[in-house]
């Protein structure tokens, strides 16, 4: 006579099964085991709603995880991506207080919710053009996320930035390589070298562009940079360079997996698709159901300053921790039926853009642009499928999101 002993799953980011879909080992330890020990991550891994977004919360917890990264690389190695490091580590988002609310402030005065509201009709336009361009064979395929998820969000911030648009393709090379480092991909061994050939490049073209600012300015986001002052400060020129990289690679990375992993669940549920498709005033619960549900940011990082006690378990001082916000998006202490998309849900506290002071700043752009995409995206195609067995998901713990997506489709009218 033998007896079975069920095994607690090992939450390793790593392993095809979990790239594929995490939830099941996240769920296990979202009601096991809260607070977990990664060894693949060698670091803490949180998912619960409430411990998410006390660790994003609390002072106890720091966001400046690249400087105890860069500092711990061996010297050799360290002296490879120094453009890389000093260019990141100026990024407001891995910055704590002092240095955040200053930077944060001043992006604040050039990124208002007035700049983003006047993109509304550029946004509708851009949406036009680049289904006008995909449906023109009339073949019922397209790559979506080539075709319409990526140039999207990244048209969009490039006229904000007014970057000639001839550097998409340099804009697109650039991305993927820094979303091997700043992702957390598990099995690129070159991503370093790679990130930091990339960061090079972005620093001469912002460098360039910045002088060329400087001599003439416009109405453009680098030009209200420039002239952002509060209390007599003012972004000297690394903060400047660092922070239009962070605005270019974050103004269109998580919006572009919005629209895909968005589609992915239309196509998944339907029903829901059509229901948003008769009712495009859904567009807005809609967009927040996608960001819930399958969220293009799976994880933030901190590290704790201080032992911090958590559900019984020491987090020690130095220790980084993982807030899992797409776990946090589906605990069943917050959300009715989590596992559920429904684009009509009113109660949704979701966390996909951050929690307090490091809330996203391009939230409200990225929401205006699914806001505007999927309703005039259903007037034009319908039975939509993806054409894979299964979505190509980036190897990333940071990043939710696609390498490809192919789909198949109706074209209305055509």
């Amino acid at each position: 006579m033998s007896t079975t002993t069920t095994m607690a799953p090992v939450f390793d980011p790593r392993r095809p099964e979990v790239i594929q879909d995490p939830m099941p080992a996240l769920r296990y330890l979202q009601a096991h085991e809260p607070v977990h020990w990664s060894n693949a991550l060698k670091a803490w891994v949180v998912t619960r709603y409430d411990d998410c977004k006390l660790v994003a919360m609390d002072k106890r917890f720091s966001a400046e995880r690249m400087k105890a990264f860069f500092a711990h690389l061996p010297p050799d190695k360290r002296a490879r991506v120094s453009e890389l490091e000093w260019s990141i580590g100026l990024w407001a988002v891995f910055l704590d207080p002092p240095d955040h609310t200053r930077l944060r402030g001043l992006m604040n005065r050039a990124f208002t919710s007035r700049a983003v509201r006047s993109m509304e009709t550029r946004i509708e336009a851009l949406v036009d053009e680049l289904l006008d361009a995909a449906l023109a064979g009339g073949s019922g395929e397209m790559e979506y996320i080539r075709d319409f998820a990526y140039p999207l969000p990244a048209l969009v911030i490039m006229d904000l930035l007014e970057m000639p648009r001839e550097r998409l393709d340099d804009f697109k090379r650039w991305s993927d390589e820094l979303v091997l480092f700043v992702g957390g991909a598990l099995v690129t061994e070159e991503k370093y070298e790679r990130a930091e050939k990339a960061t090079e490049e972005m620093i001469a073209f912002f460098r360039e562009l910045i002088a060329e600012r400087r001599r003439n300015l416009g109405d453009d986001l680098i030009s209200a940079l420039i002239q952002a002052e509060e209390a007599g400060d003012a972004l000297n020129e690394r903060e400047l360079i660092a922070n239009c990289i962070l605005l270019l690679f974050g103004g269109h990375e998580t919006t572009k997996n919005l629209l895909a992993n968005g589609l992915l669940y239309l196509i998944r549920n339907p029903e829901e698709c059509e229901r948003l498709r008769h009712d495009p005033t859904l567009a807005g619960s809609a967009v927040e159901e996608m960001l819930r549900v399958e969220g293009p940011s799976g994880a933030m990082v901190r590290v704790a300053t201080e032992d911090v006690v958590l559900h019984d378990v020491t987090i020690g001082r130095g220790q980084r921790v993982y807030i899992m916000q797409n776990a946090a998006n589906r605990d069943p202490r917050v959300f009715e039926e989590p596992d559920r998309f429904d684009v009509a849900r009113s109660h949704n506290r979701q966390i996909t853009f951050g929690h307090g002071i490091h809330f996203c700043i391009g939230a409200p752009l990225a929401r205006l642009e699914g806001r505007v995409a999927f309703p005039r995206l259903l007037q034009r195609i319908s039975d939509i499928e993806l054409a894979l067995p299964e979505p190509d998901w980036l190897d990333s713990i940071v990043f939710r999101g696609m390498r490809m997506m192919p789909i198949r489709f109706r074209q209305i009218g055509g």
